[in-house]
């Protein structure tokens, strides 16, 4: 028989895709579901993908990978896309499939299958890896063939097969959880105009009921890896860890945004992402410092195509690693310690050290300095300028003003 490879979460649609390819394929179904820190979500999936059809399920354990080799080079990178989204499905997705890659391969499978729709980014971003590292296995993608059309077909297609799914049609959102972030979409949230309802926050305790009096956590970050959490030296693992609960019950790190899917759609989505909101805000903090204005400000359009990368699905691209490359010399200096204030779904920086800092107050005094000459500011001004005022010459010279 032959087998194939099903990027399994336990959730509605994996869940009946095991019946549907043994049904539709005559395959054997092999789950494989990446342990990204869901949590309790992993528990019941060994018994129920069994219970459900498949012939197997690996749990591949890969949170200290997917920090330390995806979720921190995009940290390092500055990476957000369109301004707000820190990309939390978007670099997990490489992961999964690289994952599923190797058990198809181990399995001696001829098929992967994941659960992506087909107006989704996550279809892009599993098949563009699949494709770079395997490219003679096929790949199924259900969405893209059933006659399901909704969700609500597809918890009918669960009930109807005794399938147990944790989506009802009284609370059907589709989500995503992994260490650095849980994401919500559909529904009422489908409408930009609906504020989310209250009881959509899962990680994040909400802003009006977090603690009255300000947070201040400190963070260390060498060569633009953070490195310790108020002064105690953590893992990747642990760090990220540890700043979700911190920032988790001071409410900061509700995203909440319209964003342009690269399949051409807008679409919706509600994010908590508390400890990433707080390492990506402290690390942009420390660059602030110890980065010169051309490098800083290069890095800064630099990001921006780093979070269309990562976000497009296209991990494994060599621009992305030509990237990578050139981020890795801007964080050579990257390495001291900020705190940060969180109070009420706020994240403020609350001082800053790094022993490669280039501020310096000899030079930015109000007071009285000796290194600093301001009548040198009037040759700079008139040479800056001179091209303004040779055009405004030009322009009364030629009559067009």
């Amino acid at each position: 028989m032959k087998k194939v490879v099903l990027a399994y979460s336990g959730g509605l649609d994996t869940s009946i895709i095991i019946p549907w390819l043994k049904e539709n394929y005559g395959y054997e179904v092999i789950a494989m579901a990446a342990d990204l820190g869901q949590g309790e979500e992993l528990e019941p999936l060994r018994e129920k993908a069994i219970k459900t059809g498949a012939g197997k399920i690996y749990i591949e354990d890969v949170k200290e990978e997917f920090v330390r080799d995806y979720i921190f080079p995009t940290l390092r990178a500055g990476a957000v896309y369109e301004g707000k989204y820190l990309l939390g499905t978007s670099f997990a997705r490489p992961l999964i499939a690289k994952k599923l890659v190797e058990i198809a391969k181990k399995e001696g499978a001829v098929a992967v299958a994941h659960g992506a729709t087909g107006k989704g980014n996550d279809q892009v971003r599993f098949e563009l890896t699949v494709k770079a590292l395997a490219p003679e296995l096929e790949i199924i993608a259900p969405w893209r063939l059933w006659n399901i059309k909704s969700r609500e077909q597809a918890v009918d297609y669960a009930q109807a097969r005794n399938i147990p799914v944790p989506v009802t049609k009284a609370r059907p959102y589709s989500m995503d959880r992994n260490i650095w972030h849980l994401s919500h979409e559909g529904a009422d949230l489908e409408n930009p105009a609906n504020e989310p309802k209250e009881d959509v926050l899962v990680m994040i305790t909400p802003p009006e009921k977090a603690p009255d009096i300000p947070t201040y956590v400190e963070l260390n970050f060498e060569k633009g890896n953070p490195t310790a959490v108020n002064g105690k030296k953590m893992g990747p693992v642990e760090i990220v860890e540890t700043l979700n609960q911190i920032a988790g019950a001071n409410g900061v790190g509700i995203i909440d945004m319209v964003e342009n899917r690269l399949v051409g759609m807008k679409s919706r989505g509600v994010y908590e992402t508390p400890g990433g909101t707080v390492l990506v805000l402290a690390h942009q903090e420390l660059e602030l410092l110890t980065l010169d204005r051309m490098t800083l400000h290069y890095k800064q359009l630099i990001a921006q195509r780093y979070a269309e990368l990562v976000y497009e699905g296209v991990w494994f691209h060599p621009l992305r690693e030509a990237i990578d490359a050139f981020v890795d010399v801007t964080q050579q200096t990257v390495t001291g310690k900020v705190r940060m204030k969180l109070y009420k779904g706020n994240c403020t920086p609350a001082g800053i050290t790094s022993p490669y800092s280039l501020y310096n107050e000899e030079f930015v005094t109000f007071g009285e300095d000796k290194v600093y000459n301001q009548k040198d500011a009037e040759g700079f001004i008139n040479l800056f300028g001179l091209p303004l005022k040779v055009r405004a010459l030009m322009k009364k010279k030629a009559g067009l003003e």
